[in-house]
């Protein structure tokens, strides 16, 4: 454990609270009033039980951050355990509760390389490359001579996650979009 001053605390951070337990940090947040201390308000997840916790300190404030690995690990499977993920160095396998993936599941693909926060051997955070080139399986016909503009219409993708296209996309082309929100970034180029 080291000992970091508040405000310095971000997304996927491991702390020690008072009450001498891990969480990880979900949500960030330093505020500077007009009149008073700056604070830095953070929501967090304890590693045992899975509990979200709201607290704050002064910004100044000195926390105890716990050490985490952070290494690559490549996406294999899915089942009643939770997401399977191998190191492609030792080739050793970890499985990561469905709580820690979340939303972030549906994004996952074979052999899709991403970044696990592991402590003591236990996953407690992933992160997925920020974008993903899916193919678009259900949209509203595309209307002739309708150029992009910045009217958008709902479309779902092949992992079933909805997403809003220009009006010019159509069925079965791939689009890329980020990981974090679901949102449309551009047509694929391959």
């Amino acid at each position: 454990m080291v000992k970091v001053i508040a405000s310095s605390l971000r997304k996927g951070n491991v702390v020690e609270h008072d009450d001498g337990k891990l969480y990880i940090v979900l949500i960030a947040e330093n505020i500077h009033p007009g009149k008073g201390n700056s604070v830095t308000k953070v929501d967090m997840r304890r590693i045992s039980d899975g509990v979200k916790v709201a607290a704050s300190w002064r910004t100044v404030e000195m926390v105890e951050k716990a050490d985490v690995d952070e290494r690559e690990y490549q996406y294999l499977y899915n089942d009643d355990e939770g997401f399977h993920f191998m190191d492609p160095a030792t080739f050793e396998q970890i499985a990561v509760s469905k709580d820690v993936v979340g939303d972030l599941g549906a994004y996952l693909t074979d052999g899709m390389l991403c970044y696990l926060k592991t402590f003591e051997g236990i996953a407690i955070a992933i992160e997925l490359p920020q974008r993903v080139t899916l193919e678009i399986v259900e949209t509203e016909p595309v209307v002739k001579g309708q150029t992009a503009s910045s009217s958008f219409k709902p479309a779902t993708l092949n992992n079933g996650v909805k997403t809003m296209v220009p009006p010019h996309i159509g069925v079965g082309t791939r689009v890329v979009v980020m990981t974090e929100d679901g949102s449309y970034v551009e047509r694929a180029k391959d």
